[in-house]
């Protein structure tokens, strides 16, 4: 990475100081880029690196204001924005990337929902929990007439729809919430906005856990999919400049532990058509948002094809392994769209890579020293070490990337699995826990 002169560097500011500002922070020194951060604490990961540090909380929009006195756009770590607080900034003419309406319909997992239907982009079926709540109930005419005419009136009654035709016929009780048309168990829910790394998502596996979820969220806040079968977890990182320039990174294979990203492998063992295919969708989604910056799109791959799981409008956990692996990082890259520079080329530069988190295995604080220390020993290993406050079981700490040197995906398979056990037997997952999704969602390392 060539840097650039200071003199003619402006500074960019980031919304945001754990560890994807940390690794933007890096990308932006090295390209002689200073990085202005907004965190509401000193001892965050990214804010030792900041040229400039605004300590306040990120739905601060004053503080943002002061951010980008200095700065000339703004970026954001992640999606929890409040963008009516932010709407007068943009119209004083603070620039931020992506823009607010490019990030309207990313910020929500139902708006997103909403945005692939009219784009007409694949994703599984869905709907709003709140169309999963009882009907109300009328209160029969007859009840003006008394008892004896109520009790006539209900002995007419015909059955709840779908539930009449026959001895044995067991009536559904209208009082009880109920799936749309089509849909089945098991299913997925998720809150709208929130939610990551397993966190605002609940599986239904029948009509009680529904019932469980209406009670103790509020309905209008969630959505429920169909549960996806699928062989392979896929992600791809795509960015687009000012221009209206796309590029995109290969599709990598992601694995989850305990709906946390256990492990990244690039490229994906997937043919060519798939990877052409996810790179028009990112392609697409991109253009018409009219969106400036970094982006990731988490796809589930299996029997009924490429289907969009989820969006992220940032750099991405799935996009680590490009600092050591690709001639642009994702976080070079944003640092470049950020700062108005030239996009560059997101080709790898080794065969493949793996890349493995780094999740707290013990209970309570702990440095984790001579893991790491035994981690960097590792052939082709790149260490990368977060510096958060606190450790706590199954927190993502940092990452390690392994170069790959395999010619071919059977090569790279075989090698990234020999790799991982190295890796395993320094740094052990955190213990699971039950919560049936990690067996019906397991895949190993594809060739």
């Amino acid at each position: 990475m060539t840097p650039l002169d200071d003199s003619k560097a402006a500074a960019i500011g980031v919304v945001g100081g754990g560890q994807l500002a940390r690794m933007l922070a890096q990308a932006a020194a090295e390209l002689g880029v200073p990085l202005h951060v907004q965190t509401p604490s000193a001892s965050d990961p990214a804010a030792p690196l900041a040229a400039e540090l605004v300590l306040a909380d990120l739905s601060d929009a004053a503080a943002t204001r002061r951010l980008a006195e200095d700065c000339a756009a703004i970026s954001f770590e992640n999606e929890w924005l409040d963008l009516e607080a932010l709407a007068p900034l943009a119209a004083e003419g603070i620039r931020f990337i992506p823009s607010l309406e490019a990030l309207q319909p990313l910020i929500s997992k139902r708006s997103q929902r909403e945005l692939q239907q009219r784009l007409q982009l694949p994703s599984p079926r869905w709907f709003p929990l709140d169309l999963a709540l009882p009907l109300p109930q009328p209160v029969p005419a007859a009840a003006a007439a008394g008892p004896d005419a109520v009790t006539a009136a209900s002995s007419d009654a015909p059955l709840p729809s779908g539930e009449a035709g026959g001895l044995g016929a067991v009536p559904i009780d209208p009082r009880a919430p109920r799936l749309p048309q089509g849909f089945s168990y098991p299913l997925m829910a998720k809150a709208a906005r929130g939610g990551y790394d397993g966190k605002g998502t609940a599986l239904l596996q029948g009509p009680e856990d529904l019932e469980e979820l209406l009670e103790r969220v509020d309905p209008a806040t969630w959505i429920v999919e169909e549960f996806v079968a699928f062989e392979q977890e896929l992600s791809v990182v795509a960015c687009r400049d000012r221009h209206g320039r796309v590029l995109c990174y290969p599709v990598v294979q992601t694995h989850q532990h305990q709906q946390v990203c256990d492990w990244v492998l690039a490229p994906a063992a997937v043919p060519h058509a798939v990877q052409a295919y996810a790179r028009n969708v990112a392609s697409s989604l991109l253009t018409a948002l009219d969106y400036v910056g970094v982006l990731s799109i988490e796809f589930f791959y299996g029997p009924a094809g490429l289907l969009i799981n989820e969006i992220a409008p940032r750099t991405h956990n799935s996009g680590h392994y490009t600092i050591e692996a690709a001639r642009t990082s994702q976080f070079a890259q944003q640092v470049r769209i950020v700062a108005d520079l030239p996009i560059a080329s997101p080709d790898m530069t080794v065969p493949g890579a793996l890349m493995v988190n780094l999740l707290g295995f013990e209970q309570g604080n702990a440095d984790y020293g001579p893991q790491r220390a035994a981690l960097a020993q590792l052939p082709a290993a790149h260490v990368h070490w977060y510096d958060k406050t606190g450790s706590s079981l199954g927190r993502k700490l940092g990452h390690v990337t392994l170069l790959l040197k395999g010619a071919s995906h059977e090569a790279r398979a075989t090698e990234a699995e020999r790799r991982l056990a190295e890796v395993r037997t320094i740094w052990p997952l955190p213990a699971a826990q039950p919560d049936g999704l990690e067996d019906a969602r397991r895949a190993p390392i594809s060739a």
